[in-house]
């Protein structure tokens, strides 16, 4: 069968803005947005705003998922994601690939490299 035959009946889940764009991720691979600078935003436990410069460094380690590759196959059967899109996530620093739709920045890596879904 053609792959895009393939991919045009296989339900691959995305976000509406990035389906209308024709970005597919492969396999186990995860479309990602950042987290804005305001969604970063960190609170104490009571409500008082910790500013950023308290903060080490800053990274780009935590994003939405906005995409999600149908899986991957280990002995012939296909292995499903555990990420949906909306979860806001927790990833490696390292570990993705930076690319720019729309003068939007967004990061597509594998599902290995996140690290926990974020409530």
């Amino acid at each position: 069968m053609d792959f895009r035959l393939y991919r045009l009946l296989t339900n691959i889940h995305m976000d509406k803005k990035i389906k209308e764009n024709k970005i597919i991720p492969l396999a186990d691979r995860v479309l990602i947005r950042p987290l804005t600078e305001k969604e970063m935003e960190k609170k104490s436990n009571f409500g008082i705003i910790i500013p950023d410069t308290i903060d080490k460094e800053k990274t780009r380690d935590q994003g939405v998922v906005v995409a999600v590759g149908e899986g991957k196959y280990s002995d012939g059967k296909l292995i499903k994601m555990n990420v949906k899109i909306g979860d806001k996530v927790l990833f490696s620093k390292y570990a993705y690939d930076e690319v720019k739709i729309n003068e939007e920045d967004f990061f597509i890596l594998k599902e290995e490299n996140i690290l926990a879904i974020i409530n």
